[in-house]
């Protein structure tokens, strides 16, 4: 069936030999389309966890490399190239890779923490440079100028005032006395690097500490530094700060102990504070030296780890991946494969339930046997199909390619088909761009969207991987392009510009014709108004003569709302088609006169008569035009038509007809299932009396894979010929309890949930009418 239908499905019992499962579940899932049941749903039992588990480990030691190697300057990974690994995945093996994972996770490991070492020593070596350059610019800051004598000329009595100001009140008149000896003995300090995050709270957690006995001072360090740990950039400041201490040899005073205790907390790092100019100095050279030998390990180390991550990062082979990404594609396809294996039961061959194509079922067979020879002595794979239908409903497989797989995915969103039904993305390859078209129809912009698609479908190979949204969408683009500029061309709208393809059928009067004065234009001469024969409107799409009037607005707004109602009808009539097809290929008369055809009358006499009355009015001059939207409401409320289209009558008769569609779509299927329940043990004692199991009875909606015949043969005895639709309800009836309360609820929640619906979807469509006129305007 492919793309019309779900695919026919077969059941069937793979089995398989326990020392060659993976390499055929890696066969089949290379080459065939099958979904395994769950054999160890009840007891969880999973033989192959331990490789899970291996390969869950495997994975994240590749997100810590991947990670360690974004850290790397210019390290890009090659990835995207599938195919290419596809083709050479048999070249690696689970141990090999597990053990060099393993071990350059161990090097990356000892990597990180020796680069952290380095960082943590250099950081701290140009963290007490910065400490000591702070301390040489305090030092410079108050070192004082030499004496000056009294006599020396007045343009220099502001520095000599500038000078005694700045001066210590217990220094001598040489600046050098006791006091400044005994200040040197009375005060102490503490100096580190604190980042300045933690700079304002630090200080005030001081200040309270210390009740106001300290002075701290704040000095930015501009270049920021690598947080050894997270690799991260921080800014930092060099404080120091300032406090009494009685301090008498080695013995260590509350208050610094106090200030010890918060740097701690705060996890900073203090440094000596040097105690003169020249010492200072001695420290500066020092700790030069010792950051240019940090850079130098530290720029040899980034080196070697430079060239460990090129062996990963580079291509295994022309056209092919990274190796990290090689066994990160690896690693993905193993754990794929050993889930499978979990679904198997068995200790000496594994075998599980499945599903497959029933076209493919000799394809499958071929395939085992010929790998099954391949290893000579080995035991081999087969797959036994079932010669009963299962009770289970089989899942749909719809076939899909590049060009309707897009909008398969579309479909899809909004529901899964059942298995057997018909699929409406055959449709939907058409309607969605059509739609679209209608929204957006400019000959302009519906060409560079054709530009795009088109780019996006040349150029597919490259796209695959790199932008695979572009590539999955590459058709569905096209196809709105195509149809954007074809509707474009019916609206005769080039980014607001009408083109004269053809002879318009309007003119202006003869005459002159005054600036701001309006022009009514007149049908030509020529042009066949009353549609007797003569020559009819324009040719294709919109007279360019509307472009530009005062009425355009008006012309285009009732044209573009009823165009998007009959579309709207159009696609509804569709879908009901579709449902018709179902009703056919399931053999289900019930659902074909009780729902289908209903629906379609309900359908036709209300919206069909009124797009009926749109295309009417459009090809028939009328002297004086009813209104349609007067019409359908005098319709519905059985009211009186002033100027109906067709008379009194045939309005009432439709709306009667649709009434009594209703009940016809709300009682009858209710009670035949209620009558075939009741049949049931009547059908059973048949069956019990040739001996025939219900599970053998001739297929119908639930599994379509039968011959459709009403009797088979069984032995020597014949089952009876009996409704397929009542087998259906016996096999319903063997899953669960049949309750005509819940089955009348259901009926009629989806009567009201039909009628309602084509009202409301109705009205949806004039969303199409809405963004069209929207486009139109804003262009």
């Amino acid at each position: 069936m492919g793309i019309l239908r779900s695919e026919q499905m077969q059941h069937g019992t793979l089995v398989l030999p326990i020392d060659r499962a993976r390499q055929f579940i890696d066969l089949i899932g290379a080459n065939t389309k099958m979904q395994f049941e769950d054999m160890n749903a009840r007891d969880l039992h999973r033989p192959y966890k331990k490789y899970i588990q291996r390969l869950d480990e495997m994975e994240r030691i590749l997100r810590f490399l991947l990670q360690e190697l974004t850290k790397v300057p210019s390290a890009e990974v090659v990835k995207n190239n599938v195919d290419s690994f596809l083709e050479r995945a048999d070249d690696y093996r689970l141990d090999q890779v597990e053990a060099r994972l393993k071990q350059l996770y161990h090097d990356f490991i000892q990597f990180k923490e020796n680069n952290a070492t380095l960082v943590s020593k250099r950081n701290a070596a140009a963290e007490e440079g910065y400490v000591v350059q702070t301390a040489i610019a305090s030092m410079a800051h108050v070192s004082r100028p030499p004496s000056r004598r009294i006599g020396q000329s007045r343009s220099r009595e502001g520095d000599d005032f500038e000078f005694t100001a700045s001066r210590h009140l217990l220094d001598d008149e040489e600046g050098v006395g006791t006091g400044h000896r005994a200040l040197d003995t009375m005060f102490s300090n503490i100096a580190g690097v604190i980042p300045q995050a933690d700079q304002d709270r630090f200080a005030r957690t001081v200040f309270r500490a210390t009740r106001g006995n300290t002075f701290t001072h704040f000095q930015q360090i501009f270049e920021p530094m690598q947080d050894p740990k997270t690799g991260l950039e921080v800014h930092k400041s060099v404080f120091v700060i300032y406090f009494q201490d009685h301090r008498a040899g080695s013995a260590v005073s509350a208050m610094s102990e106090k200030i010890n205790k918060i740097c701690s907390s705060f996890g900073v790092n203090t440094y000596r504070w040097p105690t003169s100019r020249e010492s200072a100095e001695e420290m500066r050279v020092r700790i030069l030296k010792e950051v240019e030998d940090q850079e130098t390990l530290l720029k040899a180390h980034e080196a070697y780890v430079k060239g460990e991550a090129h062996s990963l990062l580079e291509p295994t082979r022309f056209g092919g991946n990274s190796l990290i990404e090689e066994w990160r594609l690896f690693c993905i396809k193993e754990k794929s494969i050993y889930a499978t294996l979990n679904l198997f039961e068995g200790h000496m061959n594994l075998r599980a339930s499945c599903w497959y194509p029933a076209a493919e079922e000799d394809q499958i067979k071929a395939l085992l046997v010929q790998h099954s020879s391949t290893k000579h002595g080995h035991s081999s794979a087969m797959l036994v199909s079932d010669r009963s239908p299962p009770r289970k409903s089989p899942p749909t497989y719809i076939r899909r390619n590049e060009f309707t797989g897009m909008f398969q995915d579309l479909v899809d969103t909004y529901g899964l088909p059942r298995y057997g039904e018909a699929n409406p993305a055959l449709f939907t390859v058409v309607t969605f761009p059509f739609l679209f078209g209608i929204m957006y129809g400019d000959i302009g912009h519906g060409s560079m969207l054709l530009m795009i698609g088109i780019y996006a479908v040349w150029k597919a190979d490259e796209l695959k991987f790199s932008i695979p949204e572009l590539y999955a969408a590459r058709y569905i683009l096209l196809m709105m392009g195509l149809f954007a500029v074809y509707v474009g061309f019916l609206y005769n709208d080039f980014f607001s510009i009408g083109f004269t393809l053809f002879s318009s059928r309007w003119q202006a009067p003869p005459g002159e014709h005054k600036p701001g004065h309006v022009v009514t234009y007149e049908p030509a001469p020529w042009f066949d108004t009353r549609n007797e024969g003569g020559t009819g409107p324009y040719p294709f799409g919109v007279d360019p003569a509307w472009h530009g009037a005062q009425n355009e607005l008006v012309y285009m707004n009732s044209m573009k709302m009823k165009l998007s109602v009959i579309l709207g009808v159009s696609q509804m009539v569709v879908g009901l088609c579709l449902r018709f097809a179902n009703a056919i290929h399931e053999k289900s008369p019930t659902d074909l006169f009780c729902e289908c055809v209903p629906m379609m009358v309900f359908m036709l006499c209300f919206f069909g008569f009124m797009d009926y009355m749109i295309l009417y009015k459009w090809v028939t001059a009328m002297d004086n035009p009813p209104s349609i939207i007067n019409s359908m409401i005098a319709m519905a409320m059985w009211g009186e038509d002033s100027n109906p289209m067709f008379g009194a009558s045939l309005p009432r008769v439709l709306m009667a007809v649709c009434m009594l569609s209703v009940p016809c779509m709300l009682i009858p299927k209710p009670l035949i299932k209620l009558m075939q329940h009741q049949d049931m043990p009547r059908l059973r004692r048949a069956l019990g009396q040739i001996g025939v199991p219900y599970d053998m009875l001739p297929q119908g909606r639930a599994h379509a894979h039968g011959n459709g015949e009403g009797a088979r043969a069984f032995g020597n005895a014949r089952a009876p010929p009996v409704d397929e639709e009542a087998c259906d309800l016996l096999r319903e009836e063997e899953e669960e309890e049949f309750d005509f309360a819940e089955m009348a609820i259901h009926q009629i929640i989806e009567t009201i949930e039909y009628v309602l619906g084509t009202v409301s979807h109705t009205a949806s469509y004039l969303r199409i009418w809405a963004l069209s006129l929207a486009h139109q305007q804003l262009s």
